[in-house]
């Protein structure tokens, strides 16, 4: 039983973003998730992109152990744009460069969101 444990962590840091992944599989899947709200419809799908794709990086960086979040900025943007080319697949659905560009700005400023926060819990323990 002494493979159980490192299994368990693995298990425990690469499960959350896959499971995001699988969501975002899943909502890109459907034919319509219009809301019916015009333009605030249109705006709240194109910060929910930013965002979850802030997150989607995040949970990679975290799975990696912060260790490489170049790497994880490049699996994100990577699977934003595979998810964009998905929807050319799904009746209803168009992929969209501009959507790819507005996941990556979501990437960047998690990425960024991280490096001030490290940097300001550092600036506090050194003090």
């Amino acid at each position: 039983m002494a493979t159980a444990r490192p299994l368990a962590q693995a298990f425990s840091r690469f499960a959350p973003p896959l499971a995001l992944m699988a969501l975002i599989f899943f909502l890109s899947a459907q034919s319509d998730l219009n809301s019916g709200l015009g333009l605030w419809d249109t705006i709240g799908r194109k910060f929910v992109h930013f965002a979850t794709f802030g997150a989607l990086w995040w949970l990679w960086d975290r799975a990696l152990n912060h260790d490489h979040p170049l790497i994880a900025a490049v699996i994100t943007v990577a699977y934003a744009i595979s998810d964009e080319y998905h929807q050319t697949f799904v009746d209803g659905r168009v992929g969209s460069v501009r959507d790819v560009l507005i996941d990556s700005a979501g990437v960047l400023a998690a990425w960024l969101l991280s490096r001030w926060l490290a940097r300001r819990r550092e600036r506090r323990l050194s003090a």
